[in-house]
């Protein structure tokens, strides 16, 4: 556990990975939902201009008054901005093309740190009120490491990264540890790599086994037992604007990321206990 951490607090994980197209809006949104379904109280932070974390979770484009270009610009704050969804205890703080500019309109030199200061506000906020408190704060980042991307990783207690299981997962991936290094050195000396999620998992191919093997040489214990395997339903449920788990709660994709939240607890509680 951060060592900035105190008892009660939400455990703020960025969800993150250099190389587009490895599931981490995927992860984010279904990780969020298996989360909010075994009873914990979730806040996704949609940090992608794309705002397919938004999309996925049923937010339209139309119903976005708030999102995470005001948080960032001092404009709202996060429970301000937070939207319910669907599943009970999961809320999202929506994004749009808006963040695009972000980099012009912020040019202080608190600029990696205004998500940082928002989490903290929501942490004072709901000290208040306990029944608004939320235990876990997923963040989708970018595919790149930009303003975004630091702005998640300052204020994250650590990052999770998910690496598809095909042929260039490998690549980037000792770039985006020495990134997490960096910002660790300046930026966010408590930051960690919370875990290692495998996703896009094709059991009958070589090459998924080969590249499992060799994240688990390269990160050991970090790489969590789950598997997130290639699964159709799981690639339809973001065009229906749901999760898997309300989209087909007994295909493979929904059952890996029940395990996968439950997984993430039990590692969360070890390290508390450590």
């Amino acid at each position: 556990m951060s060592a900035t951490m105190r008892a009660g607090e939400p455990r703020t994980l960025a969800i993150a990975n250099q190389k587009g197209g490895v599931g981490k809006t995927t992860t984010a949104i279904n990780l969020g939902t298996a989360l909010a379904s075994i009873g914990e109280r979730v806040l996704v932070i949609d940090l992608d201009p794309q705002g397919n974390a938004s999309t996925g979770l049923g937010i339209a484009l139309e119903g976005r008054p708030k999102t995470t270009y005001d948080v960032l610009t001092g404009g709202a704050g996060l429970l301000e901005s937070a939207l319910p969804t669907a599943i009970p205890g999961l809320l999202i703080v929506p994004a749009n093309n808006d963040l695009v500019g972000i980099d012009a309109v912020l040019t202080d030199a608190n600029r990696p740190f205004r998500l940082r200061d928002a989490v903290s506000a929501l942490v004072a906020r709901q000290r208040t009120l306990p029944d608004q408190a939320f235990n876990y704060i997923l963040i989708d980042c970018p595919p790149s490491l930009n303003l975004l991307t630091l702005n998640a990783m300052s204020a994250a207690n650590a990052v999770l990264v998910p690496v598809q299981c095909e042929f260039f997962a490998l690549e980037g991936i000792s770039q985006l540890k020495e990134s997490i290094d960096q910002i660790r050195a300046t930026l966010n000396p408590s930051l960690e790599i919370q875990g290692v999620v495998l996703t896009m998992h094709d059991a009958r191919t070589s090459l998924s086994r080969e590249v499992a093997d060799n994240v688990r040489a390269f990160f050991g214990p970090k790489v969590y037992e789950t598997i997130i395997p290639r699964n159709t339903r799981v690639a339809e449920a973001p065009s229906h604007g749901k999760p898997i788990l309300l989209y087909d709660f007994d295909c493979a994709g929904s059952q890996a990321y029940i395990k996968l939240a439950t997984e993430i607890i039990e590692r969360e509680r070890r390290n508390k206990a450590a």
